[in-house]
This record gives structure tokens, sequence and C-alpha cells, in this order.
């Protein structure tokens, strides 16, 4: 493992600490989520004044803390002004602790990983000090404060200009929806989502930006913000971020276009430079962001099944995104191209992607695909709805994109807590195995002797 320096003391007390991740991770958003469902569980959360159901309150604070989006009752309409800006704050709170521990981790197993060129400048030292700790907290807090002020004032004159929002309520709507759309999280104060925005290029355009600036992580901007005159020199965790982020939203965006275009109830009433923004607003939300500009529960269902792909992929690695990260699929698809080629290496660019590397994106995957075909399968027999939905809405909470086709309010209760469970697991559980893989690494001594079972 990397070596924490600086001594006893806190430093040991913090390496201690992080040497068992699951804790730290799990615990973490556990007792953030409960301190948000207490907060609104008080009657002052709601518009009536009446203590939310407990479930509801769970549910909310659970999707809100896991940066998700998924909601039983209308955010604007069912929650005050003190409930909307605790829900914010959990979003804050959840987007931040998903940076800041997922890069943390990623410095600490940088050795194994090759990671300290993209993260610290002091890429000679193989010790991680406290202080270079909490630099890399400072920057991943810093970078992430900027870009929702920039983003904030960018939504806020807008709504100004071009809806005639006092200035007071159009700073509100800006800062709620920068927040959550830098932290992938689809919580809107419109029941329609951002469905009335959908020819708006400003506010459609702004949303899909944060998106991708939040679910790129970390790690990847501030490699760019480094070296983007030198490619050459980027990390194998950039370029793959970068490429695999274009192609699946290059990707999405051509086929929502090519589906819907004809749609009567989604593209079909646009015009073509419309239908073109609404596309590609639709092709990055399933990053796992959750806003949409058209009606999902009326897309087709080919449309469903290309979103459930893209919600199964997710973002980028250390970043605001979920599913099983674009790192994880883009790895996975190298290893299959060295398969496919006979090569007993995987090689990306000049770097050989390690063996241990390749079977931790294959448990994340394979777990990942594990826990949605289970949640599938539950929710089929609890619910009377079709195959395609249900695995929409289980896709949706596994990868923490908060879209649904409109059964997520009809769930039973049972559903409604394994929904609840599923968005808990899909956030924690691909990062706590990811590093808890990464920190457990070890040399065996001894090999067994070889035999080929007969594969396919």
């Amino acid at each position: 493992m990397t070596q924490l320096s600086g001594g006893t003391g806190f430093a040991g007390a913090m390496l201690g600490r992080f040497q068992h991740p699951a804790q730290v991770i799990v615990g973490g958003f556990g007792l953030v989520a409960l301190l948000g469902t207490a907060l609104l569980s008080l009657p002052l959360a709601t518009t009536t004044g009446q203590r939310a159901d407990l479930l509801e309150a769970l549910f909310t604070a659970t999707s809100a803390v896991c940066v998700t989006g998924l909601v039983i009752v209308d955010t604007g309409t069912h929650w005050s002004m003190f409930g909307e800006v605790v829900i914010v704050g959990l979003v804050q709170v959840g987007g931040l602790g998903i940076m800041t521990l997922a890069t943390v981790f990623a410095v600490m197993v940088s050795g194994r990983l090759g990671l300290r060129a993209s993260l610290l400048a002091q890429a000679e030292t193989k010790a991680l000090s406290m202080i270079d700790l909490r630099r890399v907290v400072r920057k991943v807090v810093v970078f992430s404060l900027v870009s929702e002020v920039i983003l904030t004032a960018v939504l806020t004159a807008r709504f100004m200009i071009g809806y005639g929002e006092p200035v007071g309520r159009a700073a509100y709507f800006g800062a709620f929806h920068a927040v959550a759309a830098f932290n992938n999280s689809g919580f809107a104060l419109w029941p329609d989502s951002l469905m009335r925005f959908v020819s708006d290029p400003w506010i459609c355009v702004t949303i899909a930006v944060a998106v991708i600036i939040g679910g790129l992580g970390f790690p990847v901007w501030f490699e760019l913000l480094r070296s983007w005159r030198r490619p050459s020199r980027w990390s194998i965790l950039t370029r793959i971020t970068l490429a695999v982020s274009a192609v699946l939203v290059v990707f999405g965006t051509v086929v929502f276009l090519l589906t819907e275009w004809s749609n009567p109830r989604t593209l079909g009433p646009l015009s073509d430079p419309a239908k073109l923004l609404a596309a590609f607003f639709t092709g990055v939300m399933p990053r796992s962001a959750g806003f949409n500009s058209i009606d999902i529960t009326q897309m087709y269902p080919s449309s469903w099944l290309a979103t459930d792909v893209l919600m199964f992929i997710g973002g980028g690695s250390a970043g605001t995104g979920g599913g099983i990260k674009v790192t994880t699929f883009g790895l996975l698809a190298f290893v299959l191209w060295a398969e496919l080629r006979g090569e007993t290496r995987v090689n990306v660019g000049r770097r050989r992607i390690p063996e241990t590397i390749q079977r931790q994106a294959l448990a994340i995957a394979l777990l990942g695909v594990g826990l949605v075909a289970v949640a599938t399968y539950a929710l089929l027999a609890l619910t009377p709805h079709s195959l395609d939905r249900v695995l929409f809405e289980a896709v949706s909470a596994f990868g923490t994109a908060g879209m649904s086709t409109g059964i997520t309010a009809d769930l039973p209760a049972a559903g409604h807590v394994l929904i609840l469970l599923l968005m808990f697991v899909g956030r924690v559980g691909p990062l706590t195995l990811g590093s808890a893989l990464a920190l457990r690494e070890r040399t065996t001594r001894y090999e067994l002797p070889e035999e080929r079972p007969i594969v396919g």
C-alpha cells in the first residue's frame, strides 16, 4: 500500500480508517441519509406543514445523498423551501463526498493504479502525507464550488432575462439546478423536470455541460488543467474517460434522434434544431443526471433499452456520475479486443493493464449485472408493470440516474424500499468494491498446477 508519511497520531488514525473503505463509505453515506430523513420529517419541510411520511422522507433523503433524483412525491410542490434546501444540501454533500472519497482512495492506491502523476504535482515521491491529502480534498472542493458558482450565474441570468423571474427567485432556481446538475442528480423544481425548456439552448446546454463536467471526475479535470497541451502525457484514466464519454454522448444523441424523430409524443412536434438539442440533452442525461426535456414515459421501448445501456455504464471514476463507470466499460472493451486478437496482454496505448485491474473491472461489472437482475425480478414479482419499465427503473436506481418511465410513485411500499436500497448500493457499491479490491491487493507466494476448463 502507498505509505502515509507523518508518523503516528492523526495520520495513523487516518490510515487505520482508510484501510477499511467499505466502513467509511457506507457509514458516512448512511449517517447523512438518516440525518436528511430526520430533517425532511420535520413539519416545516412540507408545504402543508404536516410531517412527511417516514418512507417519503427516507426515500427522498437517500435519493438526494446518493445523487440519484428518483422521487415518489413532486419536489417543487410537496416540499417547502426548507425541504428543498435540505434536498439540495444533501445532493451537495453526496456529490462532494463521492468525489473526495473516490479521489483520496485513488491517491492511496496510486502506486498500483499509476495515477500519482495525474493527481499530485509531487509525482516523484512515493509517500502520501496528510498535507497531500488535504491538498487533494481542498482542490476537489474548490473545483466543485467554483464550477457551481459559474453555472448558477449562467442559469440565473437566463431565468431573469428570458423568463422575467425576480432576482431572488432566479438565483434560487439557478443555484438549485446548478448544484443538482453538477452533482448528476435529477432533482428539479418543476413537475415536468425541464420539459418546458426543451427548445431553450441556454438552459439545456448549460445543464448538459454541468452534467458532463461533474461526471468526468476530478482526477481527469486536474490532469487536463495541468497538461491540456500535452495529450501524449495523459494517463490511461484520462484517455479512456474522455474517449468513452465522447462515444457514449454521440451514440445516445444519434440513437435518440433517429428513434424518436417522428414520435408525435416526444421529438415529433419540435423543429429540426429543437429536435437536435433535445436528442443531445437526452443522450447526455443517462450518464446519471436524471433530468429530461422530453417525456420519457412516451419514448419507444427501443429508446428505453438504449437508455438502460447508457445508465448502466454511467459516468467517470471519481466523478459524480453513477453506474459501473466509463473506465470500467472501456477497460473491459480493451480486454475483449485483446482476447479476440489472441493477445496475452491487454495494452492501452503504450501501457499494459495489470491483470488485477482487469479482474476488478470484471468484478464491478458482474456485481452490477447481478444486482440489476435480482432487483428486476423482485420488482416484477411485486408489481404488475411490464419488464421494460421495471428494468428501466432498476437500472436507473443502480446507476443513480434518476430517470423513470413514470412508475416510481406507483410502486408499493416494498418496491420503494427495494429501489431505496438499490440506489444506496448502486452509489456506494462500485466505489466500495473498487477501493476495497485495490487496497486488499496482495501477492500469492505459491502457484497451483494449471488446468484449462472448457469455456463457451
